[in-house]
C-alpha cells in the first residue's frame, strides 16, 4: 500500500452544543472539523469507480452525525468519536480528526483552538 493515499475532508462547518460550560450546551457555536483518510487509492485510480474508493460524502455524513446529534463535553471526546465511526465504517488504515473551536471561552483573542488527533483500523482508546 501507498503510505502518501489520503483523502482530505477540509473546514467542514457545522453548529453544535459542545462544551463545558453551560452555556455552551444551550447557545451552541461553529464547530470545524478536518480529516485526513489514509487508504490504498490505487484500485480507484485505475478502475476510476467509486465502489472502489472510500465515499467521502457517506465520510461527511458520519462527521455530521456525530457533531450535530451527540453532545460532548471535550474536543477530545468529540474527535475520538469521529475517528472510531470512521474506522468502524469505512476500509481505511488510518485517520487523523482535528476539531476547531473557533469561538471558545477564552478570555483573549485568539484565532482558533484545535484538538487533533490520529488513529489506526483496530486500535481502540
Amino acid at each position: 500500500m501507498s503510505e502518501h493515499d489520503v483523502i482530505h475532508l477540509r473546514g467542514l462547518e457545522f453548529y453544535a452544543y459542545h462544551g463545558v460550560l453551560p452555556e455552551e450546551q444551550v447557545l451552541g457555536q461553529r464547530f470545524l472539523i478536518d480529516m485526513d483518510i489514509l487508504s490504498d487509492l490505487r484500485q480507484a485510480g485505475s478502475s476510476d469507480q467509486v465502489e472502489d474508493t472510500i465515499h467521502y460524502g457517506e465520510v461527511y455524513q458520519v462527521i455530521k452525525a456525530c457533531v450535530t446529534k451527540d453532545r460532548h463535553q471535550l474536543l477530545e471526546h468529540l474527535a475520538e468519536e469521529i475517528a472510531q465511526r470512521v474506522l468502524e465504517q469505512f476500509s481505511c488504515v488510518s485517520v487523523r480528526v482535528e476539531v476547531h473551536k473557533p469561538q471558545a471561552p477564552i478570555p483573549g483573542i485568539f484565532r482558533d483552538v484545535s484538538v487533533e488527533i490520529w488513529r489506526k483500523a483496530g486500535e481502540r482508546a
